[in-house]
């Protein structure tokens, strides 16, 4: 199904510096090694041993260090008494947990960007739909798509439904939810592409006509079992 590039974090606004607005190596290694723990190229468990990173990513111990403290702070690597960092493990019950904070945050947040949000909201919401639906029914018939695109598409349209919402704090918070949730997420659009478990598609073009149709109880309840049914899934593979 798919082709993997390096990393789909390189034109989000993650790791820039808030300055200068330049990349540093520490931010190029952070995304690297992200996508490499999101997509499992690093598994759960793994120990992160600075001298086998520092050949992997072409990078010092000082970048290193700064990314797996970044990685720390989202949950993905954590730090262990005299083994150093690993590869954070997969849990059942933290999944969860960030699924209901995710419906809690973005309902709310949803809600708020359908009483603020004007043309050009709509107009955001309806392109990144589209971008999306297109790569996703490609894959559903069977073409290569690139996993990162289709992950840098996917992120966009999520972030464009609540991107009125008219609160900075709450859009920090939504994003943080949403790279908690990726690893696990990203195997559970596997399965809906390459199963066809799942209409994802139909899905998100409910959840879009709600919206644009201000209905704010049935776009935040659309919302909440869509991601439900993404979590029904993804304990389908961990229990697996």
């Amino acid at each position: 199904m798919s082709q993997v590039s390096p990393s789909p974090y390189a034109d989000i606004a993650v790791g820039i510096t808030p300055d200068t607005g330049k990349r540093t190596l520490a931010d190029t290694v952070y995304d690297r090694m992200r996508w490499d723990i999101v997509r499992g190229e690093l598994p759960p468990g793994m120990p992160l041993r600075l001298e086998q990173l520092k050949d992997r990513y072409s990078a010092g111990f000082s970048p290193l260090r700064e990314a797996l403290n970044r990685l720390q702070g989202e949950r993905l690597v954590v730090s262990q008494s005299l083994r150093g960092f690993v590869v954070a493990p997969l849990s059942r019950d933290e999944m969860n947990d960030a699924i209901d904070a995710r419906i809690l945050v973005e309902g709310e947040a949803l809600q708020r960007a359908i009483r603020n949000g004007g043309d050009a909201w709509e107009a955001e919401i309806l392109a990144a739909a589209h971008e999306l639906t297109k790569s996703l029914r490609r894959a559903s018939d069977g073409f290569d798509v690139d996993m990162t695109d289709l992950e840098r598409r996917h992120r966009r349209f999520h972030h464009a439904l609540i991107a009125a919402c008219g609160s900075t704090r709450l859009l920090r918070m939504a994003d943080t939810l949403y790279m908690e949730t990726e690893r696990y997420r990203l195997t559970a659009l596997h399965r809906s592409v390459d199963l066809g478990e799942r209409d994802v598609c139909t899905e998100h073009e409910a959840l879009v006509r709600a919206v644009l149709a201000r209905d704010e109880d049935a776009a935040a309840a659309l919302l909440t079992e869509h991601y439900r049914d993404t979590g029904r899934q993804m304990e389908s593979v961990l229990t697996a």
